[in-house]
């Protein structure tokens, strides 16, 4: 017992280090896609971005529940949601778009996606879930870890933060009357995502392209001459 308990909190602590890391390279990548749309497209289309890696606690509680073997490699293949990050948009759209940046890069490897905002769950719940995989890169080599990305929009996730305390006060059991209301409520936030989306698409017109071009960066004047005069003799200029 004691040799396993020495062994499984040694393993526990590098097996979490690498969720960690996985999440950082997540987040990283999700503050590019940002400083990005902001800068090419001059709009942001993410509002907030949030992330979490399970305690212990709550994995071998899951693995209890689930009656998974406790072996590491068991539990990286069947609980996929040790870390997870959550991304709050703006309007509908905007969550499709983030989604499809994030999910075509090379390095990360869709292993499922959920649309809940197509096909929303029976409680009214909307969101997109994706199961991602991206590359730890270690001392030791590359580790392949699993992240769970929700994406959804504010109206979306006032829902969802409100409709999980309720659960939690009702220990899971919420009387039909409640549940009936939540998914009227669910029904007016997906009401005010369209009106506010249609707002917006009124006021400033279809999503920005690239074809708009980037922002200005701010250059001095008098580097943009040198610069100017030392294209035109090399030849590279106008």
């Amino acid at each position: 017992m004691v040799a396993f308990a020495r062994r499984m909190r040694g393993e526990f602590t590098r097996f979490l280090m690498e969720y960690r890391f996985a999440v950082d390279e997540v987040l990283t990548k999700v503050t590019i896609l940002r400083e990005e749309f902001l800068h090419l497209h001059r709009y942001n289309p993410i509002e907030h971005v949030t992330s979490r890696v399970k305690t212990p606690e709550s994995i071998l509680g899951k693995v209890v529940r689930r009656g998974i073997a406790p072996e590491l490699a068991t539990i990286r293949r069947h609980i996929t949601d040790i870390g997870g990050i959550r991304i709050t948009c703006a309007f509908i759209a905007d969550t499709y778009r983030v989604l499809e940046a994030l999910t075509s890069q090379d390095d990360v490897r869709v292993l499922e996606i959920k649309d809940y905002i197509a096909d929303p769950k029976p409680n009214g719940y909307k969101s997109l879930h994706a199961i991602i995989e991206v590359p730890v890169f270690l001392s030791t080599g590359t580790v392949p870890v699993i992240v769970e990305v929700q994406i959804r929009t504010i109206a979306m996730d006032f829902w969802a933060s409100l409709e999980h305390k309720i659960f939690y006060k009702h220990a899971g059991e919420v009387p039909d009357h409640i549940a009936s209301d939540l998914a009227e409520a669910a029904a007016a936030a997906e009401q005010l995502d369209r009106r506010m989306e249609q707002l917006h698409t009124e006021v400033h017109g279809p999503a920005p392209s690239e074809a708009e071009g980037p922002a200005d960066t701010e250059i001095d004047d008098a580097l943009l001459r040198r610069l100017w005069e030392l294209s035109r003799s090399s030849g590279t200029g106008p």
